[in-house]
């Protein structure tokens, strides 16, 4: 697993950027935000990146910072949520904005992402309310990141052992809400399954 990429911007198109680190130039998928936030062409950069694999292909998706992968994560654990579509929400929206329309059910917001209809906007907006937690609405970016991106990992982790993704979710939920906000990723997957047995 590739965590995060350090090197020289070699290029960047509409949806991708090349990095490349020690001769090797690395193609990663991004946000229009992230783009904008890598500079010029030549420039030193630092991404972080989570690798999609699938049957016939392997692809790397670069962030600008943890916690937009980590909404990248929470996103695509979404039925009907793909990487084209999760880029296009994180183009339109600050993981803040975001953080704040999910809290507050505020899918019109999240509508406003191009491919993303009123329907998936409402099931994004439902599914991620919970993970997120209306609690933290309003603590800021700081306060939900860390949060978000162990239960997003916790949630991948119960789906990659093929519980369903409600399941997953639920059972992360209940994890999360016995074992606190500070729970690290192993503790809550542990506690998850634990949860879910019963």
């Amino acid at each position: 697993m590739i965590a995060h990429l350090k090197g020289r911007l070699e290029s960047s198109g509409a949806d991708h950027a090349v990095i490349e680190v020690n001769g090797v130039g690395y193609l990663v998928g991004a946000s229009v935000r992230t783009l904008e936030t890598l500079g010029p062409v030549g420039e030193f950069v630092t991404v972080h990146t989570e690798m999609l694999v699938a049957e016939d292909s392997i692809r790397l998706m670069g962030f600008a910072t943890a916690e937009e992968r980590d909404w990248f994560r929470l996103l695509t654990s979404v039925q009907g949520v793909g990487a084209r579509v999760a880029l296009a929400i994180l183009s339109v929206l600050a993981p803040d904005e975001l953080h704040r329309a999910v809290a507050g059910g505020d899918k019109a917001m999240v509508a406003r992402a191009n491919g993303v209809g009123p329907k998936l906007a409402q099931r994004i907006v439902n599914e991620l309310k919970d993970k997120v937690g209306a609690a933290a609405f309003g603590a800021g970016p700081a306060a939900s990141a860390p949060a978000a991106g162990a239960s997003a990992d916790a949630v991948s982790a119960l789906l990659n052992l093929g519980f369903r993704s409600a399941e997953a979710s639920a059972a992360v939920k209940a994890a999360e809400d016995e074992a606190g906000a500070g729970a690290s990723l192993d503790a809550l997957v542990r506690l998850a399954l634990r949860k879910a047995a019963k």
